[in-house]
């Protein structure tokens, strides 16, 4: 699925902070509108679940996730809103397996060769790597290429517009995730064009 979505869509996926429940869907229709669709919408805030339903319901070209999930009752919760994928900034062995039972695109997060291997153990070849600047950046990426020919990944954190292209050309790395394209400052006065630029420029 992963895959897919990333030959109709920028390998880019923006981390989504939503505050304002009503700067959900003309966020969302800024980024798609520069070729943006896999959204990450993440649930550290109360707007997060009710963010997902909205723009899901309002903006169909939208790849709609949850993010920051660390429950399975989080990533049910999600599913039922919406989500059409699922990032976590570790994982658990409840919150892998309900991910299994769902059987649809979960990115666990991994920071180390054991929890790689984990992850992959169970069924999961496509995975975060978080937070990728603090735990090694594109050298540690480069080092786990080598035991995990297999597996992909989509750092994030610490990633930004001066540095996402270094972590792109690398082979195992499928897409890279970050806040740099919804930028607190925009999003609050709503410039929604300035989105779309950022979105376009990626």
């Amino acid at each position: 699925m992963w895959d897919l979505w990333i030959e109709r869509a920028k390998p880019v996926m923006p981390v989504i902070v939503i505050d304002d429940p009503d700067h959900a869907v003309p966020l969302a229709q800024a980024l798609v509108e520069g070729g943006v669709r896999l959204l990450e919408i993440t649930l550290r805030t109360a707007a997060g679940m009710q963010a997902i339903s909205q723009i899901k319901r309002a903006v169909p070209e939208a790849i709609v996730g949850v993010g920051t999930v660390t429950s399975a009752r989080q990533l049910e919760d999600a599913l039922h809103r919406g989500a059409e994928f699922a990032v976590s900034p570790g994982s658990s062995p409840e919150l892998l397996a309900c991910a299994q039972e769902w059987g649809g695109p979960y990115l666990p997060g991994v920071a180390t060769p054991t929890e790689v291997m984990q992850a992959r153990e169970a069924g999961f070849r496509y995975q975060k790597f978080f937070p990728a600047s603090a735990a090694g950046g594109t050298a540690m990426l480069k080092a786990l290429a080598g035991p995990f020919a297999d597996v992909a990944f989509c750092p994030t954190g610490g990633i930004g517009a001066d540095n996402y292209r270094d972590y792109l050309a690398l082979n195992n790395v499928f897409a890279v995730g970050g806040s740099w394209l919804t930028p607190k400052t925009a999003v609050s006065a709503q410039n929604w064009q300035a989105l779309t630029s950022l979105a376009i420029a990626s």
